[in-house]
């Protein structure tokens, strides 16, 4: 089978950047998230805009929303985390 190169009207196709600096913000923390001890990251979901880190979910206790908060910080280009997370504790 042969392939020919892709073209656009006669021109090479401009490729976007595969992966922006969001997403690779975001696979950080979430890979940070799931390295660390004392968060259990399976209910998290982690979503950058700009520097900004949301970290959405339920985790087991508020401890476990501060170290998740913590962890999310830490990671270079991290400059504000929000969340919207919820605990299984009693407020």
């Amino acid at each position: 089978m042969i392939f020919k190169p892709q073209r656009f009207h006669g021109e090479a196709p401009e490729v976007a950047e595969e992966f922006p600096a969001e997403a690779r913000l975001e696979q950080q923390v979430a890979d940070a998230l799931a390295a660390s001890d004392g968060v259990g990251a399976e209910g998290l979901r982690v979503v950058a805009t700009g520097k900004e880190i949301f970290l959405f979910g339920v985790v087991a206790t508020r401890d476990e929303m501060d170290r998740a908060v913590e962890v999310a910080l830490a990671i270079p280009g991290v400059e504000k985390v929000t969340v919207r997370m919820e605990s299984g504790e009693a407020p």
